[in-house]
């Protein structure tokens, strides 16, 4: 790869490489150029490459639903009692129209009676429907209200849980899953898909309880006032049924894709804010424009078309609801002339009419209300089934690691078949400072990446103290280094917050201690508010020189075994270069130390000079050894200076 191509991948990765520091805030390790290349393509796509075309469907739509009874199984006891609140609001909206009949037939009896002179109306029995009514209502109202608020704390409940293992789930996802994925999707599944979830979870499950009951119930109480109107309402369940099938299968596939594209257009505007200085500086602003226009432009048609296709169901049930209407009052008409029903069941009856095709009209809202739930609830899945950092039990211990580390034949690539190093073999003693040089993309913080088991070797073995890396669990291989990168990363919060994140443990006054190493102490007690100055969400407060200051207190703050360095001191200025290079020479004396460096002035005093190009070590030696030499590393020395002669 020419050094041109190589650099072009640099710039082109640095801005995905903030956005995955910011999402695996566990492992803030820079995407190196060698590693980035590799996915450059596939992560790009997210962000600003076309959306999936065709609409789609939820994979595995019954699959889905069964992992989220599955999921939330552990609410059954709340859900029976969902179950329960719901059938039995249901029947007794049910059983009042058939109740409130008979106070209508003693009404017009009645009536009739008194205007043919032979009696009158019978109030109390009036009454006494009428009470019995009223109760039936209120009972339903309360199990109405009982239903909701549990369904409510379960739905919550879920979605919190979601989250919870959504969270922890990044903890123990490879690297290279947020490599090659935008940080906006990940953030989607804990905003958008986990939202859309919860609300179709509160509103779909006892709306489909409530619709189904009711449709039998109401079945049931029209058999029994006239299996003749009975039948003919009927007709409406195949009708209805049909046109529901149409809608689903038109609107499922849209559903899905508006999930999809709400996490496209979320990236995209994480990454456009994260990056707004350099949009800014090289104007780019029409283009930004131009591709967020074109992802809402494809959100717009899949959002407008779901919502649209979904809504023809009420009008078109409406319509049928009314001409519902019509023939059971002409129909009921005929039959109370002949004496074979009351006025009362008819005015019942009507009712039920209503009762019967409302739930219809719902299920058509629960289909499509379930199908957004499908879609949000398969992508939430979808992330929770990745594959996870195999941990396998411990078989050394690194609570007393002395630093001797040794690069064994070492073989990496990101992908099959493209191999980043090659047969790498290097060993750094107890104490020794490392320095790794060369072109971009030549496999530099590759190796860092290996040494802290972000990866693991294809082939070969990285050995400390004699004990494969690997051998160690990782939360205990990485506690014993501590990083400084070339990219700093701080957190929304006070300064002394930053640098005790090294150290979560250390008093104010080792806090200030770790600052006045790092020279850091001057420019921290000029701020406002001092080491209790907050630091803003991209740190745009304060210099990028004070950042990376920051980050050197917190690692001397740290006090680990080893250390790896990415170029620390590359965005400072050389005065305060020299004081923190005279800083860090104290803080890696008797510590092993891996050192990467672009600025080969810093690294004259190593023990150990690694010349890396196309992963291989093409020299080794101490600095005068190697300029000695006239070979790799004297012209990468020198051609630092030609400009300055």
């Amino acid at each position: 790869m020419s050094e041109k191509q190589a650099q072009e991948k640099t710039q082109t990765n640095s801005q995905v490489q903030t956005n995955t520091q910011a999402s695996t805030q566990s492992e803030p390790v820079n995407p190196t150029p060698d590693a980035q290349n590799q996915f450059t393509q596939n992560r790009r796509r997210p962000h600003h490459g076309p959306m999936r075309g065709p609409v789609e469907k939820p994979k595995d739509f019954w699959g889905t639903l069964k992992k989220l009874v599955k999921f939330m199984s552990r609410y059954k006891a709340m859900l029976i009692l969902v179950f329960l609140f719901a059938i039995a609001s249901t029947l007794f909206v049910i059983v009042g129209p058939r109740v409130l009949s008979q106070a209508t037939t003693d009404m017009f009896e009645g009536i009739v009676a008194k205007v043919q002179g032979t009696g009158g109306i019978d109030y109390n029995a009036i009454a006494h429907t009428l009470q019995i009514t009223l109760v039936l209502y209120v009972a339903s109202a309360m199990c109405s209200f009982g239903q909701f608020w549990i369904m409510s704390s379960v739905s919550q409940r879920t979605c919190y849980e979601m989250r919870k293992q959504i969270d922890q789930k990044i903890n123990r996802m490879p690297m290279g899953y947020f490599e090659s994925h935008s940080t906006g999707d990940v953030l989607s599944h804990i905003t958008n898909d986990v939202d859309t979830l919860g609300q179709s979870l509160n509103q779909g499950v006892t709306q489909l309880i409530t619709s189904l009951v009711t449709i039998v119930g109401v079945l049931v109480m029209m058999f029994s006032i006239s299996w003749v109107l009975a039948l003919i309402t009927f007709i409406v369940l195949p009708v209805s049924a049909a046109l529901l099938s149409v809608v689903v299968k038109h609107s499922q596939g849209y559903f899905k894709q508006q999930q999809d594209q709400l996490g496209a257009i979320d990236g995209q505007v994480e990454q456009t804010f994260a990056g707004h200085t350099e949009v800014k500086a090289f104007c780019q602003e029409d283009r930004v424009i131009n591709e967020f226009s074109q992802t809402n432009d494809k959100l717009f048609e899949s959002a407008w078309k779901s919502q649209f296709i979904s809504g023809l169901m009420m009008p078109i049930m409406n319509l049928i609801s009314n001409l519902a209407y019509i023939v059971v009052a002409v129909v009921g008409s005929l039959l109370a002339v002949r004496g074979q029903m009351t006025v009362g069941d008819i005015q019942a009856f009507i009712q039920y009419v209503r009762y019967f095709t409302q739930p219809i009209q719902q299920l058509t809202q629960v289909a499509n209300v379930l199908q957004m739930m499908a879609a949000a609830a398969e992508r939430v899945f979808e992330f929770l089934d990745q594959p996870e950092v195999k941990e396998l039990p411990a078989k050394a211990s690194a609570k007393n690691i002395q630093g001797n580390v040794k690069f064994d034949h070492v073989s990496f690539g990101y992908t099959k078949g493209t191999t980043i190093i090659h047969d790498f073999s290097a060993e750094a003693k107890e104490g020794q400072t490392v320095a790794i040089v060369g072109p971009t993309g030549a496999g530099k913080t590759t190796l860092v990446k290996l040494l802290m088991r972000f990866y693991d070797v294809d082939s070969g073995a990285i050995y400390l103290d004699g004990a494969d890396i690997r051998d160690y669990k990782r939360s205990d291989l990485r506690s014993a280094i501590a990083m400084v990168l070339q990219d700093t990363w701080l957190f929304h919060g006070t300064i002394r917050e930053n640098i005790r994140y090294g150290n979560l443990n250390a008093t104010d006054e080792e806090v200030e201690e770790a600052a006045k190493e790092a020279h850091a102490h001057h420019f921290i007690s000029a701020q406002p508010d001092g080491y209790d100055c907050v630091v803003d969400e991209n740190a745009d407060n304060i210099s990028q020189g004070e950042r990376q200051l920051i980050t050197i207190a917190r690692a001397i703050l740290a006090n680990r075994q080893m250390l790896i360095l990415d170029e620390a001191t590359s965005s400072v200025d050389t005065r305060t270069e020299q004081l923190i290079q005279n800083a860090m020479d104290a803080l890696m004396k008797g510590r092993t130390s891996f050192v990467i460096a672009h600025r080969l002035s810093t690294i004259k005093n190593a023990d150990l000079i690694l010349c890396i190009d196309h992963g291989d070590i093409v020299e080794q030696g101490t600095h005068e050894e190697l300029l000695k030499r006239g070979g790799f590393y004297a012209k990468l020395y020198n051609s630092q200076f030609v400009h300055a002669q």
